[in-house]
């Protein structure tokens, strides 16, 4: 599974305060990145959790 950040991002850190061991906020470009390529499997539901509760929908699953 992986996980893209959209132009869409606003920068709330919503998803950084959920899952920080994926996702990171970026102060220079002020949007959150996320740090892997693959999402560990221990991190699958709260990722998708974030892609859910995200006000932007800015986060965009990619399954395998």
């Amino acid at each position: 599974m992986k996980a893209v950040i959209t132009k869409q991002c606003m920068g709330d850190r919503n998803c950084n305060d959920l899952c920080p061991e994926v996702f990171q906020y970026d102060e220079d470009q002020l949007l959150s990145i996320v740090k892997f390529d693959e999402i560990p499997e221990q991190y699958h539901d709260v990722v998708k959790q974030a892609a859910a509760e995200c006000g932007a929908d800015a986060i965009e699953i990619i399954e395998d």
